[in-house]
């Protein structure tokens, strides 16, 4: 099936990993992902290997479909993306809208001059692989060039001149035979939950601790860089909350944050840790005894915190109701991490109404057959914009739909 082409949209995991079996079988693959970076939200994920044993988090297997796409001669990348129209006559044919790539990926050798020497934090972005080219991406939305001009120090101080703060948008066209839509998840924003969140400097979400683990290999207080006495893990922030509407189970929080929690213990042995819950999902045909030995290293409290305040500088008060006397107790911590939960992507309803395929009751596509008619005119989903799946899950989902699409290519 040489003469085939698949547009996938979505470079995370779903993305990449059906863009990789599908350019093993000698299919041309276009792939468009609307971040300057591939890997979606997993490649800022930390490996959480205990003492060189692996705990099947799945981070390595993210970084492997990472650097098996980004290799491929079969796969065409085009990050920084977006589908703007798409039509189907015998071919879909696909309007592609590209923001600059103001950093050239032919010219960039990663030294990381532009991220030390920008006066804004945040106005160069540092991706988390290498597999990632260029590892740097140019953030307008805090870079000062584009808010008054006053600042070119990075394209000025580049000695491999491939900084063009002045280049411009591009617009491509792509046909295909099929269509994969992987257009992934969005982590659910706590600002409005009784956290603190973006008002204490000391509450983070599980996805900004892996990704401060994997920069680092240890959990900090961000207020100070120090590392914490104390650390609260509270669970189902977003998710089984029947106020939002959010009924489901992110089904990947417990095994997140407990693989977190034992790691950082083992590399921080002074520390405690405080692991807030409803209950615990399982994870993995390993997890009774994994389990067993995390409650020897965690202080399990089966219950929800109501809210935080800030004491004594930037210590954090937490307060919850004790689930036996019913009496409310308060602890105090120096780092609390909200365990956010999967909530369907802000570009479902986009594609809904392009592709056609209406979202489920909870906004996520559905996954059944019966509910995926579109799939007979060449529309396919794979990985969490069906709905909460963990990195091996959606890999085996992505396989799914890699199966879908060569028997709609070829239907002999």
């Amino acid at each position: 099936m040489t003469d085939k082409n698949v547009l996938i949209i979505g470079g995370g995991v779903a993305g990449l990993s059906a863009a990789v079996e599908l350019a093993d079988l000698g299919i041309r693959v276009e792939l468009v992902e609307k971040y300057n970076f591939l890997g979606g939200h997993a490649i800022s994920y930390a490996c959480k290997a205990i003492h060189n044993t692996c705990v099947k988090c799945g981070a390595c297997m993210v970084e492997e479909k990472l650097q098996l796409a980004v290799s491929h001669p079969n796969i065409t990348i085009l990050t920084n993306g977006q589908i703007q129209n798409i039509s189907k006559g015998n071919r879909f044919s696909a309007a592609i809208h590209q923001e600059p790539l103001h950093i050239d990926p032919q010219k960039c050798t990663n030294c990381g001059l532009c991220f030390d020497r920008c006066p804004i934090d945040g106005a160069i972005l540092k991706g988390f692989s290498k597999n990632n080219h260029p590892l740097y991406a140019v953030n307008k939305e805090k870079c000062l060039f584009f808010k008054d001009q006053s600042c070119t120090i990075c394209q000025d101080e580049c000695s491999e001149t491939a900084i063009d703060l002045d280049k411009k948008s591009s617009d491509h066209s792509i046909e295909a035979d099929a269509v994969l839509i992987a257009t992934g998840f969005k982590p659910f924003n706590p600002k409005d939950k009784p956290y603190g969140y973006k008002r204490f400097k000391n509450v983070v979400t599980g996805l900004e601790l892996e990704a401060m683990l994997k920069q680092s290999g240890r959990a900090l207080k961000p207020s100070d860089n120090n590392l914490p006495k104390t650390i609260a893990f509270i669970q189902c922030v977003g998710s089984r909350d029947i106020k939002l509407n959010h009924l489901w189970c992110s089904k990947v929080c417990c095994g997140s944050a407990l693989r977190m929690a034992r790691m950082i213990k083992e590399r921080q042995p002074e520390t405690e840790i405080f692991f807030f819950y409803i209950d615990v999902q399982t994870f993995g045909k390993d997890f009774e005894q994994f389990y067993r030995v995390v409650q020897e290293d965690v202080q399990m409290i089966r219950t929800i915190p109501g809210d935080i305040h800030e004491i004594n500088g930037q210590q954090l008060k937490v307060n919850y109701v004790d689930n036996q006397s019913h009496n409310t107790l308060e602890e105090s911590f120096d780092l609390v991490v909200l365990s956010v939960g999967i909530t369907p992507c802000e570009d479902i309803g986009t594609m809904s109404r392009m592709f056609k395929i209406d979202p489920s009751e909870l906004g996520f596509f559905e996954t059944g057959d019966k509910n995926l008619s579109a799939s007979k005119n060449g529309v396919f989903t794979a990985g969490t914009a069906q709905g909460p799946m963990s990195i091996p899950e959606t890999i085996a989902s992505a396989g799914s739909a890699v199966w879908k699409i060569i028997q709609f290519l070829n239907p002999a």
